[in-house]
């Protein structure tokens, strides 16, 4: 039984978890009895079993997931852990928003005192939004209550986008990917060698010891019996009559159709596998991997997992920001690793294991390298954290300019947060829905009741539609809050452009902010 002005959590529908456990449970021992008691059953309901038998740990943790939230702080309840956090310890409770496949999961982050944070199991919400908010705002009451939480505001939004999010996944898709470059590096000496003695290979003799016959290429003949083309991705097969020299050969779906029921054929042998099947019309080819391919396997996955490293240095160098706040985008980087594939991965694949010896190679490779040199540069630059405000504004020239900018709230001037531009310059300051020329459907911005408060980075709680590099404006509009989204050049001109509207129109701004000084 809950104490007054205590709240517990657990998952909707919960008897429902508790009967998929118990399905669950009985297709575990169904899947038992059937390897022990009854070998001889179709294997399609052995697997299936063990499939569902393997959904019940995720019907079981929701079924046991609990959370409550009272005076003396909230303890949590799951599977495999329980945790309890008194108020004193609670700094701040935060939406969570992962990713989902159909829609986003919003759940509830709690940093601590420390400066370490973790997810609660409950509230968890998908499509029903207006009850978790409901659920986040009482817990966040009971903190206002019981703790002492930072001024009251919105819930930061922690996302996808935003410095706080711990970037687990981009480690080990990093370490995956260097681990692979690694390991695909040292095979393309043995396929280099392996492709060498391919070509140097010649026709055993009846003199040939059995020992070395591996090396050497072997002549069998055959007759196709029949052809499985499989329509589909899977490999189409070649049978043989009376399983000789092998049974099948798996082969692409073109090459099945080649062959033809009754033909004769030879097939050539080296290693101990089939690596030509010549017939009447068609001739079957073995691929060998070349050292070319695995080179460029391995400075692709290289470059991936330097573009993951980037993801990283970029989190790195935001770490002072706050946890809400959004990073610059790695696209940047993203470009500049693409050039760097433009000419890493032929010269891979033309030179895998010869140094450049051409002039023109030792050119094309200089070349990229400078090239790459520039755009990391250019990437590190431009995904560098600019401080709110100390972009300048750029001196009117009396035309229109339109400047991709959106106002957040539905205002007179935005309605329906139609705008996607402001022009300035030509005229006074309006928001359009378009990029220009012409004022059509422009709606004046009232200049002379604007106050800027605030100028800060973009956070999660501003929506998907800001981009990451962008600034918000946090504006008082008469006594309405508003917020104005601009990339931070872009919003300097147009801040200036309002308080130059004011000023000529006689507004009479704060003169203690530094914006309107």
């Amino acid at each position: 039984m809950s104490e007054p002005g205590e709240v517990i959590y657990r998952v909707p529908a919960r008897n429902v978890s508790w009967w998929g456990t118990g399905v669950c449970a009985v297709a575990a021992v169904l899947a038992v009895l059937l390897v022990w008691q009854w070998p001889d059953a179709p294997a399609v309901a052995f697997w299936l079993c063990v499939v569902i038998a393997l959904m019940g740990p995720v019907f079981l943790y929701l079924a046991t997931a609990r959370l409550t939230a009272g005076a003396y702080g909230l303890r949590s309840r799951t599977l495999l852990r329980r945790r309890s956090v008194p108020w004193s310890r609670v700094a701040e409770l935060r939406r969570y928003i992962q990713p989902g496949r159909n829609h986003d999961i919003h759940r509830v982050s709690v940093l601590l005192e420390n400066g370490r944070s973790f997810r609660l199991p409950l509230p968890m919400s998908g499509t029903d939004l207006a009850r978790f908010d409901a659920e986040l705002e009482a817990l966040r009451a009971l903190h206002r209550r019981y703790g002492s939480p930072a001024p009251d505001g919105e819930a930061p939004v922690i996302t996808h986008r935003a410095a706080g999010r711990r970037p687990v996944v981009t480690w080990i898709v990093c370490a995956l990917l260097l681990t692979a470059s690694a390991v695909a590096a040292t095979y393309v000496a043995d396929a280099a060698a392996e492709r060498r003695a391919w070509r140097a290979a010649v026709p055993c003799t009846d003199a040939t010891p059995a020992g070395e016959r591996r090396a050497c290429l072997t002549t069998f003949t055959g007759v196709i019996e029949r052809t499985d083309v499989n329509g589909g991705r899977g490999s189409s097969y070649l049978y043989f009559t009376g399983d000789e020299p092998l049974h099948r050969l798996a082969v692409s779906r073109d090459d099945a159709s080649a062959f033809r029921s009754g033909e004769k054929v030879e097939l050539v042998f080296w290693h101990g596998r089939p690596r030509t099947v010549t017939g009447e019309r068609h001739v079957w080819r073995d691929h060998l991997t070349g050292p070319g391919e695995l080179a460029v396997f391995s400075a692709a996955c290289a470059l991936g997992a330097g573009y993951a490293g980037s993801l990283l240095l970029i989190r790195r160098r935001g770490r002072r920001l706050r946890d809400d706040e959004l990073l610059p985008s790695a696209l940047p980087f993203a470009g500049a690793f693409a050039v760097t594939a433009a000419w890493l991965l032929p010269l891979c694949a033309l030179r895998p294991t010869d140094p450049p010896g051409s002039p023109g190679t030792v050119v094309w490779a200089a070349a990229g390298t400078a090239g790459s040199t520039v755009a990391f540069v250019l990437a590190w630059r431009a995904t560098r954290l600019r401080t709110p405000g100390e972009t300048p504004a750029v001196a009117p020239d009396g035309r229109d300019h339109f400047l991709s900018a959106r106002f957040l709230e539905h205002t007179a001037y935005n309605p329906n947060l139609y705008g996607t531009h402001v022009v300035i310059g030509g005229g006074p300051p309006a928001v359009t829905p378009h990029p220009g020329p012409g004022r059509f459907a422009a709606h004046r911005i009232p200049a002379e009741r604007l106050t800027v408060v605030d100028v800060r980075r973009a956070r999660g709680s501003d929506g998907d539609l800001v981009p990451r590099g962008w600034h918000i404006a946090e504006i008082d509009d008469a006594g309405e809050p508003v917020r104005l989204a601009a990339a931070p050049g872009d919003l300097a001109r147009i801040l200036d452009a309002l308080k130059r509207e004011r000023d000529a129109d006689g507004g009479d701004p704060d003169p203690s902010h530094p914006r309107n000084r």
